[in-house]
């Protein structure tokens, strides 16, 4: 799927024109990867890795553009059970054009700010910092489950929470191993400010860039560390909780064996006493009764 934008009263606006300002191609079809590796002379490797999830984020020189690869977290399903993942975007930069690869439809271009957007470079330093945006609202949501996820394990005795948590755990090595790549790239591009002509303005936006995405790094290298130190405590709690549930039903059957015992004593088929009394079905409902309370008081003495 293709789409172009321009900016329009300082906005993006989507058009027809193919020599747009931004081109954007959503996992390409045939005929479109022809048009990007013929017409647009992009390396048919690079494009299959800017379609590659696994693909290493990375800045390339070609002879008509610059390629760079940087990462950016996937659109999140309940099919997904909690595994959030990232995805990777292939950039290439011409000299009046940015033509940006995905290999699914995610919100990349939503909330770029183009007041200031002049030259295709500009625009791709604001896609990079909306992908920094992208990261730290769903750290917010990890945050967010996982706390509602611990609440749950607080009363469960089942391991699905346990289990969710460690999805979301692994969730959070995909995204410190992207976040990382990104800032290798912008590592590599503010090397690279004198031969891609950077501007005074774009040198110091790239600065801020590097600085968001640091903070954001630690951001989730704290919540990885909190959720790793914590699974072991988590787990022990999980098994506390089925202790506890055991014990409830222990207390349970043996305050129902000793009243039966009474009963099943005065119902031998022998002479046992009271047979002939007129009240011997209370008095023995009375004994039960009492072996009950004497159970009760005594397991609470013994504080078990």
């Amino acid at each position: 799927m293709r789409r172009s934008y321009a900016i329009a009263s300082q906005r993006l606006a989507q058009v027809e024109d193919e020599t747009a300002l931004v081109t954007m191609f959503v996992n390409p079809d045939a005929s479109e990867r022809k048009y990007l590796i013929e017409e647009l002379k992009i390396d048919e490797h690079t494009l299959n890795s800017a379609l590659d999830p696994d693909e290493l984020p990375r800045l390339e020189y070609e002879p008509e553009h610059v390629v760079v690869i940087f990462k950016n977290p996937r659109s999140y399903s309940a099919a997904d059970r909690f595994l959030l993942k990232v995805m990777s975007v292939g950039a290439f930069l011409f000299n009046d054009r940015l033509v940006i690869v995905a290999s699914e439809d995610a919100p990349l271009l939503e909330g770029i700010r183009v007041s200031r957007v002049q030259t295709p470079m500009d625009f791709l330093l604001r896609l990079v910092s909306r992908s920094i945006f992208h990261f730290r609202e769903h750290l917010k949501v990890i945050s967010a489950i996982s706390d509602q996820l611990q609440d749950a394990i607080n009363t469960s005795m089942e391991n699905k929470h346990l289990i969710e948590l460690f999805t979301l755990e692994k969730s959070m090595v995909y995204y410190l191993y992207a976040i990382q790549g990104n800032g290798a790239v912008m590592d590599k591009l503010k090397s690279s400010a004198a031969k891609l002509k950077f501007s005074t303005e774009q040198l110091e936006f790239l600065d801020d860039i590097i600085v968001e995405n640091t903070q954001c790094f630690r951001q989730a290298e704290i919540y990885s560390n909190i959720l790793t130190s914590l699974m072991d405590a988590r787990a022990s709690i999980v098994s506390n909780n089925l202790n506890v549930l055991m014990k409830t039903l222990n207390i349970i059957t043996i305050g129902l064996m000793v009243p039966t015992f009474v009963v099943s004593a005065f119902s031998m088929n022998v002479r046992i006493p009271f047979q002939e009394h007129h009240y011997a079905y209370w008095i023995v409902m009375g004994i039960s009764l009492l072996s009950v309370i004497a159970f009760m008081s005594f397991w609470r003495y013994k504080k078990w």
